[in-house]
């Protein structure tokens, strides 16, 4: 690795940021365009410590960031400028450097976006259930909604959350889109037609890759594709049940992936080839 005077450098700010596997998305990218730009991970211990940090990117001439929990809505504050999708999503992950400070994107829904896209699956027009109702699932519901897809079902243990989220989203676009729901109405799913579900909680996530948020097997009858935010264990249990009904199952790899090459996009500019987005994927599973 060489670092010179004119190197750039990025990075991640969040906590814990150790297991990451975004330096190898960006430095893979990196090296194989011929960039002199690395990428590196910044631990910020304390929300107290967020604005100091962000301050001191900029201070110090870095080129862009990425945010990870627990700071993607903390971050906006300390921000110059903030992309209109990010705003409407109240959350960034996505930090670059223009006069005077930082402007905030969020890269994590077009990388969704582009991951369905990728592997076929078709939103617009299409009945859509999410499972959640946290960040993740706001998130989500909010790009379902911009993209013309037909009805989001939002099913959630509280139904709170789930009617705050709904009634934000389809506020914003003055029309009823998200319809939420408690978690046990999946029982009465409209029949005669299966459905996209995504799944945007931490259930089944490493260390209790165990776990799923609906047991009963009679719900992955109804579904087509099953979308799972987590990529690690690299096949989830809700990815495990849908395949079993035959259904098509995929994990949140690629939405990091895709997340990351856009952000990449940002900083530098440049597009990122699709066969070196592929080579950055084999890497982030040590296939290569």
């Amino acid at each position: 690795m060489d670092i010179g005077g004119n190197t750039r450098i990025c990075g991640l700010i969040g906590n814990p940021v150790e297991h990451s596997k975004s330096p190898l998305i960006h430095n893979t990218i990196a090296d194989a365009m011929g960039e002199d730009l690395k990428y590196v991970l910044f631990r910020v211990d304390e929300k107290a410590q967020l604005e100091a940090a962000i301050k001191g990117a900029y201070a110090l001439n870095i080129q862009g960031l990425n945010i990870t929990v627990p700071y993607k809505s903390d971050v906006i504050p300390f921000l110059k400028e903030l992309d209109p999708l990010a705003e409407r999503i109240g959350a960034v992950n996505t930090l670059v450097r223009i006069e005077g400070g930082f402007k905030g994107f969020n890269t994590d829904m077009p990388g969704l976006y582009r991951a369905l896209s990728e592997d076929g699956v078709k939103i617009e027009g299409e009945d859509v259930v999410v499972l959640g109702a946290g960040g993740a699932a706001r998130a989500v519901c909010m790009m379902l909604a911009e993209r013309n897809v037909g009805r989001v079902f939002l099913l959630n243990r509280t139904i709170e959350r789930a009617e705050a989220v709904a009634n934000e989203i389809n506020g914003l676009h003055d029309a009823k889109i998200i319809f939420p729901k408690v978690l046990d109405w999946y029982k009465d799913i409209p029949e005669g037609k299966k459905y996209i579900v995504i799944q945007a909680t931490s259930v089944g996530m490493v260390p209790h890759p165990e776990g799923v948020i609906i047991e009963d097997e009679g719900f992955y009858n109804k579904v087509s594709v099953g979308y799972d935010i987590i990529f690690n264990p690299r096949e989830t249990r809700f990815m495990k049940l849908v395949k079993a009904h035959g259904g098509e199952a995929y994990n949140g790899a690629k939405m990091l992936l895709y997340q990351g090459v856009i952000a990449h996009e940002l900083w530098t500019g440049i597009p990122v080839p699709f066969a070196l987005a592929a080579k950055a994927y084999e890497k982030m599973y040590g296939e290569v």
